[in-house]
């Protein structure tokens, strides 16, 4: 069976999120999500989520798309790649955490892992840093 694996925060799920798992999901019969841990969310962000990181993996596992929403690697962001050996890494528009030593990891563990870049969903309305903001101007 074919797997797409997509990673994110998915802090404050909108529709953003759905159509980068909806898209992610046409590309194999299998969807693994993976969820960051909050430590790496507040390293990468600069600020903690609104929801911890066990709440979002169960609203990601929720969605009709989506076959398994996992954790990320404690440690090692990319222990998931090499234990779930994915057929394909869909990426997001503007991902770019971790994506760098991406192709290193596939390749120096001989995995035949292609890695896309999703297209954006309305990125001036839907993207989580603009919701944010939204949001607490109205607090």
């Amino acid at each position: 069976m074919k797997t797409v694996m997509v990673f994110g925060t998915f802090d404050i799920l909108h529709l953003g999120h759905i159509d980068l798992l909806v898209q992610a999901k046409k590309y194999a019969e299998k969807l693994i999500v993976v969820v960051a841990r909050d430590e790496r969310t507040k390293r990468i962000k600069g600020k903690s989520s609104v929801h911890s990181e066990e709440e979002r993996r169960i609203l990601i596992s929720h969605i009709d798309c989506v076959d398994e929403a996992v954790l990320g690697g404690e440690s090692d962001v990319y222990s998931v790649i090499l234990e779930k050996k994915p057929d394909i890494i869909a990426l997001g528009y503007d991902q770019t955490a971790f994506v760098d030593k991406l192709e290193e990891i596939i390749s120096s563990n001989t995995l035949h892992t292609k890695v896309i870049r999703l297209k954006p969903y309305n990125e001036k309305k839907y993207k989580s840093g603009i919701i944010k903001e939204v949001i607490h101007s109205q607090l």
